[in-house]
This record gives structure tokens, sequence and C-alpha cells, in this order.
């Protein structure tokens, strides 16, 4: 992954593609001041750098089924690198934790898990985060609502 200095272009470029992955080199360049060819190098770079790291389709979860929303928090029993690390490897392997933060407080990490029922949850909870070694305690909080999901970063 090589380094890149991002300009105020470069910024404009990003803040439109967080919002609208599809747009073309003809939109971005006319959005931003630049012929196509110079805008769509300036997107490889961003995207050869690991600025831009995927496209993706960002999915409603409720039409989707997956109306509940956990926030999970993790203390382990120990706080060595060896734990902390065999934690962070094991999140990766189930799909209803949807995002993972290694925390600083009373907590080790904090998760948010996305399930369609309470029933589901407790079957996840049971079969994999009580069974995973080095778990000291569970704290889960069920979001009653979403005020507020912003995808873009706040880029300036």
């Amino acid at each position: 992954m090589s380094k890149i200095a991002i300009d105020s272009i470069d910024r404009k470029i990003l803040a439109i593609l967080q919002s609208n992955a599809h747009a073309t080199s003809e939109q971005l360049s006319d959005a931003v001041g630049l012929s196509p060819s110079p805008c769509a190098r300036r997107v490889r770079n961003l995207e050869a750098a690991g600025v831009i790291t995927s496209y993706v389709a960002v999915v409603d979860q409720l039409k989707v089924g997956l109306p509940i929303s956990v926030f999970a928090s993790i203390k382990l029993e120990r706080q060595r690198e060896e734990e902390l690390d065999r934690f962070a490897t094991a999140v990766q392997r189930w799909p209803e934790i949807v995002e993972c933060y290694l925390m600083t407080g009373q907590r080790d990490y904090l998760l948010r898990i996305v399930v369609k029922d309470l029933e589901a949850y407790e079957a996840f909870l049971k079969r994999t985060l009580t069974r995973l070694e080095g778990v000291a305690s569970i704290e889960s909080s069920f979001a009653l609502g979403q005020v507020k999901h912003a995808r873009p970063l706040p880029i300036e």
C-alpha cells in the first residue's frame, strides 16, 4: 500500500463516492473541476493507497428481516495480547457481529450484533459468545431505535 497526500480535490471525490459509489468519472470530473482522465487516476490512486477500501451496497437491515441491534460489552478475563488477538480473530467468524471495537474503560470490547429477534440473539449468545474461552462477562443492551447512522465520514 502506497502513501498518498490527500488534497481538497481528493476530499471532494471521496465525499461524492461515499454518497454514490456508482458515480462515473464524468460525474466526478464535473463536480470537482477536472477532466475525466485525471479524475479516474485520482480514484485509482486513492484505491491503491488503501484510502478507498471497497465499494459496497448498503442494505436496510429492517427490510431484510434483521430489526434487532444489540450492543454487547465484553470483559475478558485478562487483557494480554494473545487473549485480545484470540477474541478479535474469533469475532471475524460470526456474521451477526457487524461491528467490533476494542475499548478503553470498564469493558474490553463493544460489539454491535444484528439479529432477527430476541430468540436469535439468545441462541447466538449461548452458542458463541458464552463458549468463547477468556470471556469473563457479557453485558447486552438492546437498541430501541436508531436516531442517526451516518455512513459517510465527515471529510473536510
